[in-house]
This record gives structure tokens, C-alpha cells and sequence, in this order.
């Protein structure tokens, strides 16, 4: 009886993933090339590498592959056109100068979205590539396997305008019935990869099964990522998975349970419920005190481990700020123009969606909330510092973080965790390239690497904020308050979409959206202006 109720609970899951399907991007031809040789030319380039700065340089690209970076002068010079490379019949040249070009933006955590959030697959690759994000990670392929591998493919041949896309599944998607044994763990791994998923998200599950399916999947050569939910951490965390061939770790579940010293379950309330989602997130800004104190020696210990491992510490920082300062994030200034109806009621309070937990959020949990940040912040940077790798994800469509915007507030967090502005390019570029698989494609501007690139008008080693679509306030000399900055072009796989037209296309659904429902976009608790 009892499996009979699995088998039914899966088929109700499976059936209800069918439904959640969102609508796939359209076929167009919406950028411009690719051409046979595309000439960029004057711009300041960051090669992601962690190199500083140098220009002004010419790239030439050819058929989607860089195939020289040559200075061609000095800062303040004029640049002698003889010494130029020469552009060939057929060819196209950007004119850069004065403009900063870097590699294409890796975000790692990257749901396409679902119906329950109004995001269609348009919508929100035109936020990425608006962004200069040019490859996300579907870290769960909430639309179902086969949707996300057609719009993987339609990506790859650029017949969609869309980041590549590596799909991730939920472990256990598509079963008939719940995983229960390692040998069903391991038939499960190896099925998903027959279907030719890239790797595997994972929530946690039996440490037999957990270990069984890791290890195959890595001898398959296949990656991996795991929200260590607490349903199942208390045997089973980082380090444990880190052993048995885990990949990455999203956010921190795990983390500072693995650093815990004197306990092993996180310290509950008695009439706590992880169901009732303000009970989890508020009890979740109390855990990172609860760990090893920083530099101590099982802090060391864990830390060193993972290192060792060559483990990715992928954090996710934006996805959790609103629960340290829930008015800012409710109150971002891209929500009116470009947070679609259906995605802000989904993020209203609420006891059913996902991260709506803001039944009655206050000060007591921000406060807990920013000395949580303080603590994992601390470790992230060390991990950087000590040769670990991190990444730059974002985990957007909750907790009122819009795709593209969201990415770039996870730069500007790893830069308040204590990276440098080079480092915080370098976990946004070749550190996702490296924890992909990637990295002899993308993730750096070099001689034989795919044409992903983002250029951007403003410097963005000074001010990160140039990167978001709005743009960042600038005063000038004549006392004139202007925009500066936002993405002027991404460029994916040689072809040159213009950053500023994607955003305007994403406000022209937005607004569409709103008049087709008589929506006014209002704060919670507000009622309706008379």
C-alpha cells in the first residue's frame, strides 16, 4: 500500500511538472551576424583571467572563435590605423573605444522559470543576455528534462535568443517510483545520463542512496549540485557529499552544519515546522552562529577539505537578502518596469509560494539575518583566498530577485564579502566556465576560446552598478543628475544583440501584461487606490 502511494505521489509530481511548463522562446533571428570575421576595436579589455586592464585592443573573431587580441596603442593616443588588424571582405567591425569588454557572464543558478511565476522562456533569457549573461545552469530543469534540452539545442544554434544552457535534473525526476535503494540510485544516474543531461541537482536523501548515486554519476563524468535541505543534513552534509564526487554546493545548507562542534541537528524551536516557511528562514538566519567560530580549527579542518576536494562553493548571496533588509528588495527600483504581474503576487506574502515568507518578517530576524552574512561571507572569502573556487549564481524568480538584475546584485555581494572587483569577474566568468566543464570554451577573452562577451560603456571595476540594465546615478559637472552604463552589448557565439533593445522588449511584455490584466503594481498590505 504504502508504495503504491509513492508510485501515485510521483505520477501527480511528474504529470504536475507537464503542466508547469512555461511557454518556449520563439524562433527569431533577433542579433546581428554571425559574420565570417568580426573586428572589435579600441576597447579596454578584462580577460577574466584576473589580469588587470589593457587597452586599447582590437580583437578579431573569426566563425565564433577569437583568433587574435592585439594592443594597438596607448591610453590618451591616437591609435595608428596602419597597425590595425585589417578587416577582410564580408566582415564587421564594433566600433569599442573607450568601452570595457569581458568574457560572457556565468550565472549558475539560473531557473528558466515556471507558470506560478508568470516568467515565460522569452522574457527571461532577454533578462539574461540583457545582462550579459550568455550561460546559465538550470539547476533542477523545472520545466521537465526534454523542454530544457530543446531550448539547449535551439540556443546552441542560435535559432532562440538565449544563454547556452546546461541542464541540471532533480535527482529523481521522471521516476515512476521513489528512489529507495542504491541500485535504484544508481539506474536512475544512469538513465539521466542517457538522456543527456549535463548533471544532477540534488536536495539530500539516505546517505546509502546519496553516496551510491554521487559516485556513479561521477564515474559517468557527469556534475553536480546540492541544496543540502534540512530534511536530510543531519547525516548527510557537505563534506559527506564533497567526498562522494559532489561538484558544488547552492547557497550554504550543509555548510555550517558540517563546521558544527558541539551538536549535530541545528537548535529547532520545540514548535517549529519546516512546512511553515517563516519558521524555516528565520531559524535558517540563526544557523551560521550555531558553527565553528572563523579560523578555529575545525573551521580550518572543513574549509581545507574542500579545497583539497576541488569543491565549488556556488553562494547564491541575493537570493537571501531580502530576509536582511526585506524594504529594499520589495521596494527595487526595476520591479515597476520589468517584474511581471503574476511573478510580484508570487512573491506577496504567503503561506503556499515558495520564499513568500513574510508573514510577519521584522527586525529580530534581520538583525539574526546580518550576522549570518557576516559569518558565511567570512568563510567564502577565506575559501577564495586559500585557492577555493566560487561562482557567481543567482537563483532568481523568488523572494523578489528579477532574473538578469539579481545576478548583477550577487557581483556587488561577493564584493562586499571582500573580493576584489577582478576576483568578483573572475567567479562571474572562468570559475563558472571551470566548474561547467567549460572552461577550454568560455569563461576568459583567449586565442582559440568561443566570442562570449559583454560590453559596457562605464568601467565596470569601479562601480559594479554599471552592469545593472537601469544603469547607475551619475552627477556631472554641470550638476545634471544622468544613467550611465547597463550592458550595451552582449555578444554570444560571435553574434552582437543589442543589451539596451532586449530590456525594451522585456518592458514592452511587462506593460502588455499589465494593461491585459488591469494591474497596478502595489506593496503588500496596500489596498487598491480608490
Amino acid at each position: 500500500m504504502k508504495k503504491s502511494l509513492i508510485t501515485l505521489f510521483l505520477f501527480i509530481i511528474n504529470i504536475g511538472l507537464i503542466l508547469a511548463q512555461v511557454e518556449k522562446a520563439p524562433l527569431v533571428n533577433e542579433g546581428d551576424g554571425p559574420y565570417p570575421q568580426l573586428i572589435i576595436r579600441g576597447v579596454t579589455l578584462i580577460e577574466g583571467n584576473g589580469a588587470p586592464p589593457r587597452g586599447p585592443v582590437d580583437i578579431v573573431v573569426e566563425n565564433n572563435i577569437i583568433r587574435q587580441i592585439k594592443v594597438v596603442g596607448y591610453p590618451g593616443v591616437p591609435i595608428d590605423p596602419d597597425k590595425r588588424p585589417k578587416l577582410q571582405a564580408g566582415g564587421k567591425e564594433l566600433d569599442a573605444e573607450g568601452m570595457y569588454l569581458l568574457p560572457g557572464f556565468v550565472d549558475m543558478h539560473g531557473h528558466i522559470g515556471g507558470r506560478s511565476q508568470g516568467a515565460n522562456a522569452e522574457y527571461v533569457f532577454k533578462l539574461w543576455m540583457a545582462h550579459g549573461i550568455t550561460t546559465i545552469r538550470d539547476p533542477s530543469c523545472g520545466n521537465g528534462l526534454d523542454w530544457v534540452l530543446d531550448q539547449k539545442v535551439k540556443s546552441e544554434l542560435n535559432k532562440i535568443t538565449a544563454p547556452r544552457i546546461m541542464a541540471y535534473t532533480v535527482f529523481g525526476q521522471g521516476s515512476q517510483e521513489s528512489i529507495s535503494t542504491p541500485a535504484m540510485a544508481k539506474a536512475w544516474v544512469e538513465s539521466n545520463a542517457r538522456n543527456g543531461a549535463d548533471g544532477i541537482k540534488f536536495f539530500g536523501a539516505n546517505p546509502k542512496i546519496m553516496d551510491a548515486a554521487l559516485r556513479r554519476n561521477k564515474e559517468l563524468g557527469l556534475r553536480s549540485a546540492c541544496h543540502h535541505a534540512q530534511l536530510d543534513v543531519a547525516k548527510w552534509n557537505v563534506l559527506n557529499s564533497a567526498h562522494a564526487g559532489l561538484t558544488s554546493m547552492e547557497h550554504w545548507y550543509g555548510l555550517p552544519e558540517a563546521l558544527f562542534e558541539d551538536k549535530t541537528i541545528q537548535d529547532y524551536p520545540v514548535d517549529y515546522n519546516y512546512q511553515n516557511e517563516q519558521d524555516r528562514f528565520s531559524e535558517a538566519g540563526r544557523l551560521w552562529k550555531q558553527a565553528a567560530k572563523p579560523y578555529s580549527d575545525h573551521w580550518n579542518k572543513v574549509m581545507d577539505e574542500l579545497i583539497e576536494l576541488d569543491f565549488t562553493l556556488d553562494p547564491t548571496f541575493n537570493i537571501y537578502e531580502a530576509s536582511r533588509d526585506l524594504h529594499r528588495s520589495r521596494r527595487l527600483e526595476w520591479h515597476e518596469d520589468y517584474t511581471m504581474p503574476m511573478l510580484w503576487q508570487f512573491y506577496a506574502p504567503s503561506k503556499i509560494s515558495h520564499g513568500s515568507y513574510w508573514h510577519f518578517w521584522g527586525t529580530e530576524e534581520e538583525v539574526d539575518w546580518r550576522n549570518n552574512y557576516h559569518l558565511w561571507m567570512t568563510f567564502v572569502n577565506e575559501y577564495k583566498n586559500r585557492g577555493g573556487r566560487v561562482t557567481a549564481g543567482s537563483d532568481s524568480g523568488f523572494i523578489y530577485q528579477l532574473y538578469g538584475f539579481a545576478y548583477i546584485r550577487e557581483l556587488e555581494l561577493l564584493r562586499e564579502a571582500g573580493f576584489h572587483p577582478l576576483e568578483v569577474i573572475m567567479s562571474a566568468t572562468i570559475n563558472g566556465a571551470e566548474a561547467l566543464g567549460l572552461e577550454d570554451k568560455i569563461g576568459s577573452i583567449e586565442i582559440g576560446k568561443l566570442a562570449d562577451m559583454v560590453i559596457v560603456e562605464e568601467n565596470p571595476l569601479a562601480n559594479l552598478k554599471v552592469l545593472y540594465g537601469t544603469g547607475a546615478i551619475k552627477l556631472t559637472e554641470d550638476n545634471e543628475v544622468v544613467r550611465v552604463g547597463g550592458v550595451k552589448y552582449t555578444i554570444k557565439d560571435g553574434i552582437i544583440y543589442d543589451a539596451k533593445q532586449l530590456l525594451k522588449d522585456v518592458k514592452e511584455m511587462v506593460d502588455k501584461d499589465k494593461e491585459e490584466r488591469g494591474f497596478e503594481l502595489r506593496q503588500p498590505g496596500i489596498p487598491k487606490r480608490p
